[in-house]
């Protein structure tokens, strides 16, 4: 792994940022907990407000964190710990968020949308991956991030290659008017930190997608931000964009974490566009190492664009929500033999960073050989019952 230390896998400026999170404890009652770091320790403030969703529709999120009181639950490096370890130890971090929508915006980068129609045209065979790149830049013929979604060139371009045949339902989402954003996972259904992501056994040709992660709350406000890794199955939506849930909605497929960073007078919605997000890869069986960049100054569409194509008069949130912003990061490395570009092997760790948001890791495994997510709505309702009623 490229980190040393827990403190390496925090915001690089700890002592300024605005951490809050989830953990599981397991005592006095056994359950999840709202959590903020201070000072390097982890603080669980449950007892002043009851889950996430609430603290980020408070309209003085920022400043209730920094002050409110909690129970200490040590150090944050402890929690980094345990979260690592194979079982996980408590207390463990948690997807920090709740019971908020988990979105995601697809297509929001050049790069990106080329592997999409690449997925589409090559109908789920990587083997077909690298003659159609080479295809497609050919028809294209221009530099696709230097065109603007919805744009009269953009139009144009649509109307030229719909007459040699190459537009695209993918080409449609990342150049027309209408962004894609598409349920990822269910309330209370990512995994955090240091959990297993997981692939569905069908799947062949897949990778991770390290992603900026907007914390929304009801009112469509952007109140923080935190890491995420959208796992990808490129053979099943490549044989059919109608397989989107069953690509990208499986158990354990999507994580998030480790905290919400909550925007302040330091931290702000530009320190987002202007954030460079870092993928490694190293391979438990083979040895293999990738490593990869994600940068948020090219994406195609504002953050503040996606989040107003997601909520609106024409669709409420009254839980908030969260909202992968996409990723540039389209790993075409071969690993498994020529033509084959990349696929995950179990085991695989994939670490996710960004200095300002810190560093979100997990290891890869297979969704039906993971843990059942069983944690929904009811078991936390129960949970809070009983945590009230002590």
């Amino acid at each position: 792994m490229t980190t040393t230390t827990p403190m390496d896998l925090l915001p690089h400026d700890l002592d300024q940022a605005l951490l809050v999170g989830r953990v599981w404890r397991s005592s006095p009652h056994q359950g999840p907990a709202l959590v903020v770091i201070r000072q390097g320790e982890v603080l669980d403030i449950s007892a002043s407000c009851n889950c996430m969703a609430d603290l980020l529709d408070r309209d003085d999120a920022a400043s209730f964190s920094a002050s409110v009181s909690g129970e200490s639950l040590g150090s944050v490096e402890t929690l980094l710990d345990n979260s690592l370890t194979d079982p996980q130890r408590g207390p463990y971090l948690l997807a920090p968020c709740d019971v908020q929508a988990i979105k995601a915006c697809g297509v929001t980068f050049a790069v990106s949308l080329l592997e999409r129609v690449i997925e589409e045209q090559a109908g789920g065979d990587p083997g077909r991956a690298g003659e159609l790149r080479a295809e497609l830049n050919e028809v294209i013929g221009q530099d696709l991030s230097r065109i603007a979604p919805g744009s009269t060139d953009a139009m144009a371009l649509k109307r030229a290659l719909q007459e040699r045949g190459a537009w695209s339902q993918y080409m449609e989402v990342g150049l027309g008017p209408d962004a894609e954003v598409f349920t990822k996972a269910q309330p209370l259904s990512a995994v955090g930190f240091g959990a297993a992501v997981g692939l569905h056994p069908a799947s062949q040709w897949n990778n991770p997608e390290p992603e900026i992660v907007l914390a929304v709350d009801a009112y469509g406000h952007a109140k923080g931000a935190t890491l995420g890794n959208d796992v990808n199955l490129r053979d099943i939506e490549g044989r059919s964009a109608l397989l989107l849930g069953k690509a990208k909605d499986n158990n354990a497929s999507c994580a998030i974490g480790p905290f919400i960073r909550l925007f302040d007078e330091r931290f702000t919605l530009d320190a987002i566009r202007e954030a460079q997000v870092s993928m490694h890869i190293e391979g438990a069986d083979d040895g293999f190492v990738l490593d990869g960049t994600s940068d948020m100054r090219e994406i195609s569409r504002d953050p503040l664009d996606l989040v107003e194509q997601t909520i609106g008069a024409h669709h409420q949130y009254p839980d908030g929500f969260m909202l992968f912003l996409g990723t540039m990061f389209s790993p075409i490395e071969d690993r498994d033999g020529r033509g084959q570009g990349f696929t995950h092997h179990l085991g695989d760790t994939v670490t996710i960073t960004t200095p300002t948001l810190g560093t979100l890791i997990n290891r890869v495994d297979r969704s039906d050989r993971l843990p059942p997510w069983t944690f929904g709505i009811r078991q936390w309702q129960a949970h809070l019952s009983r945590r009230q009623g002590a």
